[in-house]
Order: structure tokens, then sequence, then C-alpha cells
């Protein structure tokens, strides 16, 4: 039986991949038996399904292939869920019954699971006329409210919130609002946002020259593009978002360049999609693979990667004939195209066990290296597939061959393909894998720097004691294993002190031989300068990225970066504490200070007033109790309820801000209202909202990338070392790290992309 690496492996698997009875019983034992399953379940296509099955449970076992998330929890149970990661909606449509047209078929995507990424450019500027009604379009922004507050009420599969991205050109006019949008701490929460930068606005930005934003032929502004280029990386230095995706680089070097236009990605970015495009993904674990590591021969063993990735191939193209679709025009996408998205994770542990530094260009150039090669196994495997099973429907081999990787792929895979066809019109990915690659023994996720080599896990005991166990990267345990407490050499380096530009020299590196995109973070230090901030994005640029996403610590978005640091403003006393959710409630003092906020809700004759009262700890102020009243005494028993609940779930401590995502979420059958602008679905909505701006305005919640989360400052109740990062929403504990576009945490794994 398959011993886990640690014990957050297990309990990973136990949590989020073990099959289990509607009443909590194991129908998996072991981790064995979830392999068994997978395997059997992909295997079920073929014409000899046992003698795959035996192949397929090879290339899962010892954590080799590690499919994505969604087909490892969901293949061969039965449920009705999407085996797909990943989707893009349809062209949303200039019209009001287009737009919620769309609006439906997202809420039954998010029902069955999987991101899902808009282009909103489609939709009129807000000022615009709207013909036949004597009216003023309201623009997209609004409509991406309504979808925000749509995602907030629908759980996909596993109880993991559906996660968005949304797109907008550079020239579109409302696209200066669309940069600002998420500036507002509480607005578009459940959203990524991107623009879609062209070439010939990067050659006005260099040129210095003026951009016009237009719509329908219209042009309704004129900027200077240097201006606009700054105005995107002012908010991302501040704010995190948005991210840029250079779409016309996307297009032309996409192998269907002839058969489809590319106008959004999938939440994590990785996917470049058509409308109602959908792929699936997973991942090779380079770590798995190296010969002798550490020793003189140490080596990626090239012969195993080519047979496993040929392997991966297979069960992936068989997940496309396995899997459900929410709605029939993604299944009909998938099954005329059969995109997969094959990529890697533990790629800076395996270059750390042949003794190469992440980052420099020794290290690129090996990362270059082992790309082509899963490109090349990949394409070869693809063809083997179409020899044997056709070709993908909308394969046209001259077009194809001049179109995207295929014009600087091998002699030989070029004549293999003109010859017999190819399976999957697009093979290769690199995907966000924070969740799988805890559960593979702490890999290295995807292609990123190793975060850190070691962290301290408290776990909470059954008899409400806790106990602490280190979490340590799968490199630096075998170098452990074989050296014991010897000093780590000089190659090894973390995401906490790698220089922002061999992020980017990495990335460039990979993205030369993947088929659709990259999802990953470039770490810039808190103290970089704007200027040399900018210089990454057009490094990116320059370098022949497709796009490019950040993360720098500061006031705005916090910390997700440092390990380890203290709060030198602490008492000395409270310093070493542990950060804990009390167990207790707090006591109330005999007077307590806040705030009053008159809320006019459009149904209602009278407003209502809501009190909030917060407490200070350690020098941090937090909410502590909420008094609802109003004239209307209809809702006098449902209010009084209400307040009591929350105050006691505030005085309980911990991250609270849950409080204000289950009431926004929160739809009246009746229909909402539109207040200052924006959509609330509900009065309960509005009142969430309310206890949300005051807790932005006291500092509680800070604006983080993908969201509003608690400050762990202000969240402190035993006061000691400043946690690393956000409080996990899922288990409580701080140290939430941004990688790969998305936040995950370290102690039980929970990821959220959006």
């Amino acid at each position: 039986m398959t011993r886990f690496a640690a014990p957050i492996a297990e309990q990973i698997w136990d949590m989020k991949y073990r099959l289990k009875e509607a009443d909590g019983t194991p129908i998996d034992l072991t981790v064995e038996d979830s392999w068994r399953r997978i395997a059997k379940a992909l295997a079920a296509v073929e014409a000899d399904p046992a003698a795959w099955e035996a192949r397929f449970y090879g290339a899962l076992e010892d954590f080799k292939y590690l499919p994505a998330g969604r087909i490892t929890a969901g293949a061969g149970t039965g449920r009705s869920v999407t085996l797909f990661n990943c989707f893009v909606m349809g062209t949303i449509p200039d019209s009001m019954g287009g737009i919620f047209e769309m609006l439906k078929e997202a809420a039954l995507t998010m029902q069955q699971g999987g991101g899902i990424g808009y282009d909103f450019s489609t939709i009129r500027p807000k000022g615009s006329a709207v013909h036949g009604v004597a009216a003023d379009a309201s623009g997209p922004l609004s409509f991406m409210d309504v979808w925000d507050a749509m995602c907030r009420t629908i759980m996909s599969a596993g109880s993991r919130r559906g996660a968005m991205m949304a797109t907008m050109r550079c020239d579109h006019p409302d696209i200066e609002a669309f940069i600002e949008a998420k500036q507002d701490a509480a607005r578009l929460r459940m959203f990524n946002l991107s623009v879609l930068i062209t070439d010939p606005f990067m050659a006005a930005v260099k040129a210095g020259g003026s951009w016009d934003l237009q719509f329908a032929g219209k042009v309704y502004k004129t900027v200077s593009a240097q201006d606009l280029w700054n105005k995107i990386m002012r908010a991302t230095y501040d704010f995190a978002e948005p991210g840029v995706i250079f779409i016309d680089r996307i297009n032309a070097m996409n192998n269907l360049s002839y058969a489809e236009t590319i106008a959004a990605t999938n939440p994590c970015g990785e996917q470049p999609l058509p409308p109602y495009g959908a792929c699936l993904l997973g991942s090779v674990n380079l770590a798995r693979l190296v010969k002798d590591p550490f020793g003189k021969k140490a080596a990626l063993d090239m012969a195993a990667l080519d047979d496993l990735v040929r392997v991966a191939v297979r069960m992936m193209d068989n997940t496309v004939d396995a899997s459900r679709f929410p709605l029939p025009q993604q299944e009909a996408e998938a099954r005329a195209k059969r995109r997969i998205g094959l990529g890697v994770t533990g790629l800076a542990d395996a270059l750390l066990m042949v003794g190469l530094r992440y980052g420099s260009e020794e290290g690129a150039k090996a990362c270059e290296d082992w790309m082509h090669a899963i490109a090349r196994a990949a394409y070869l495997a693809s063809v083997d597939l179409a020899r044997e099973k056709g070709a993908f429907p909308l394969f046209e081999a001259e077009k194809f061959l001049a179109s995207g990787n295929m014009r600087q792929m091998d002699k030989d895979v070029r004549d293999a393909v003109a010859e017999h066809g190819i399976r999957n019109a697009l093979l290769t990915s690199v995907a966000p894998t924070g969740t799988i690659s805890l559960y593979a023994g702490n890999v290295s996720s995807g292609i990123e720097p190793v975060f850190a080599y070691a962290y301290k896990r408290k776990v909470l005991q059954k008899d409400g004691s806790r106990t602490e166990e280190e979490v340590v990267d799968y490199a630096v345990n075998l170098w452990r294993e074989r050296f014991g407490d010897a000093p780590l050499p000089d190659h090894f380096v973390n995401a906490q002190t790698l220089p922002p530009l061999d992020h980017v020299r990495m990335q460039a590196a990979a993205q030369k031989w993947i088929d659709s995109s990259i999802s990953k973070t470039i770490n810039c230090p808190a103290e970089i300068t704007f200027d040399a901030f900018k210089d990454v994005y057009m490094a990116a640029w320059d370098q022949g990225c497709k796009g490019c996403t950040t993360y720098r610590p500061n006031d705005v978005t916090g910390s997700v970066l440092s390990v380890s640091e203290k709060d030198e403003k602490l008492p000395e006393a409270e310093k070493g504490a542990e950060v804990v959710y009390l167990s207790e409630p707090l006591g109330r003092p005999q007077a307590l200070e806040g705030a009053t906020y008159k809320l006019k809700w459009p149904d209602s004759e009278h407003a209502i007033y809501i009190t909030i009262n917060d407490i200070i700890q350690s020098g941090h102020r937090r909410p502590f109790e909420v008094f609802i009243n109003s004239k209307n005494m209809e809702h006098y028993a449902w209010t009084v309820a209400l307040t009591r609940m929350i105050s006691a779930v505030f005085r309980r401590g911990g991250d609270v801000s849950f409080v204000v995502e289950e009431l926004k979420a929160v739809f009246d059958p009746r229909g909402g209202a539109w207040m200052e602008g924006r959509y609330i679905p509900s009065m309960l909505a509005a009142i969430g909202g309310v206890i949300e701006r005051h807790m932005v305005a006291i500092g509680f919640l800070s604006g983080e990338g993908k969201g509003l989360k608690a400050d762990p400052k202000a969240m402190a109740m035993a006061v000691g070392e400043a946690p690393r990062g956000p409080a996990c929403p899922s288990c409580g504990q701080f140290g939430m790290i941004k990688s790969e576009g998305c936040l995950t945490c370290p102690s039980c794994g929970h990821s959220k992309c959006g």
C-alpha cells in the first residue's frame, strides 16, 4: 500500500478525491483504489479496456501522472459532474435577452463545476443609445455585477465556489472603468479581470502614439496609449488586477487559428478558449522522473518521460468521451476539436535535483528542452491515436500545419501529422496544481519556484488540542534523507528571493513549446519601484509570453509572500503566541465605538438603520456586534434573529468575513433592486454589503486580488508571529499562498481561482 509522503497529502486525498458513500463511509479504502477507479473509468471507452486499465494505472501509480482534480474526484463515481476544468462561454450578444440567456447558460455550467471565462467587449459602452426604448446603455460593468451575484449563489462540484474570468479589449470605450472596477473592495469579488492587449496597442505604447477607444466602428474617445498602459500597470501595482493577456499573440499561435477566434480565457489564464470552448487538464510530475537525485549522474529520465506522456495523452483523449457536459454546445465544441491541456508539476524540484538554479539561463534551457520533449511525445501520441481512432473532426492538414506550434515542430512530427492527421487540436498547457501537488507529496507547483522549503502546520485534534507538524518541500525532503542536516546548496532558490525577471525567463522558456498558455504568478517584492514593475510586463511581451500575472504585497492587497515575519509593533509579551480561534466568546466591554448606516431599500417605505460596534484587540479593530432597526415592524422578528446570530458569530473571533459572503449570496424570489448602479439581489444582500463596507473601513477586511480577505492582524486574538497570508475560508488557518493565479492553503489544500 502506498504511503503518503506527508499527513497533509493523505488528508487532501481523503477530503477532496476519495470516493465515499453519501454518509461519509469510504468506498476508496486506499489511494490505490482511487487510481483503479480512475483507470477503469478512462479505459472503459477502449476496445480492450482491461489492457489499457493496467497501463493507465501504471501512469497514475506513485503520483507520476496527476489528472486534474475534477477527473481525480469525479471519474468512475457515476455522479453527474463534468470532468472538464474550464470553460469559456459563448459570445455575449449586445441585447438584453441575449445577455440573460448567457447568464442562464453560465449558471448551468457552474452547477456542474468548472471555471468560466467571458469576454464582455461585445456589450455596448455605458451611455450609448439603446434604440427603441429611449434609454442609455448601462454598459458591460453593470452586467458583470449581475454575473458576480449569480456566481456567489452557485456552489460548483466539490463545494467549491465558482470562479470566473472577465476580459475586455484594450480599445473598448469602457476599458478605463474596467481597469479600476476592483478598486472598489466590495465589487466583482468572484471575478478575475484581464485586459486583452493587441499588437497595435503595444506598438502604440512603444511609439508613444495615440489610441482610439471604439465600439461598432464608432470612436468614443482618443487617449494616449502610454497613459492607458500606465493606468493598467498602476492598478496592477496597487491592487494586483487586472492581468494582461496578449490576445493577438494567442490567436496567431493557435493551432486552430483557421477555425476559431479566441477572446477569453479560463479563470487562471492557462486556457485561452473560443466560445463554448472547454478543456481538461492534467500534469506530468517531473519530480518523480529524476534519476539519481542530487547525485553525479542526476538527470531527468527522458525515456520514462516520453512513455508517461504518451499514456497521459491517451487518458486525456478518452476523458473527452467519458465526461458529461453542462451544455450541448460545450460537448459539440469539445468533440469537434478534442482539445486537451497536458502540463507539468514539480519542475522546480526537478531542477533542484539535477543541480540547476530555477531562473538561471541553464535552468531556463533545461525547462525549454523538457517542454520540447513533452510536446514532441504528446504530438506523436496524438498522431498514433489518429491512426487508430481518427483525427479530430475539424482537422485540415494544410491549414493545421501552417498554424500555431506546428510551424516550429520537428520535421518528423510534421510529416507524421501530414500523413495520418492528429487526434487532438491542442495538447499542452501549464495549469495551477496547488492542491494536486500537495496531494503528490508537496512537490513544487506547476512551473512555479519552490514557495518555501518547509513550514509548520498546526493541526486541530478531535479533543480540541493542537499538534504541530512540518510540511517539507519534496526535493528538500529528499535532500534531508540523503544528506541529513547538511546546508542546502547555493542553487536552491525560492519564491521569496527570486528576482521577477527570472520568473519571466522561465515562463518564456516554457511557453515556446506550450500550445495553450501558462498559469504563473510572478512574485514581486513590495519595495519594487513602479518603473521596475512595468519592466516585468514589457519583458513578458518582448520575450514571447502570452500573458502576465504578478503579485506584489502591499497595504491594499496584503502580504501572502513572507514565510515568517514578526510584527515589531507588538508588545514583547505578545510575541510568540499562536493565532487561534476563540473557544469562548469575547466578553462585552461597558462601552464600544461603532457606526450607524442608513439603508433605503426601494420596496420598503421605511429606511433600515444598521449599527455595527467594534472591539479593539491588540491595537486592531474588529466587529463585535450588530443592531438593525426600522419603523417597519414587518421585519422585526427576522432582524432580531439576524442581529443575535451575527453578533454571536462576531464574538467567537477568527475569520468572520464569511458572514458577508453568506448574506450577499441571498436572492429574493421576488427580485432584487438596482442601487448605486449595481444589482443587489435582496435586502439581506444589501445588509451584507453594508457590513462589508464597515469591515473595509476599519481595516478588518482588505481587498485581495481575488476578493476581500480578512486582515490577519485584525483577526489576531492571541497575537504573536504574524501570519504568512490571509486566513483559509475552509480550515481557518492563516498562510494562503498566491501561486499560478490562485490562492492555495498549504494547511488543508483549499484552492480558489477567482
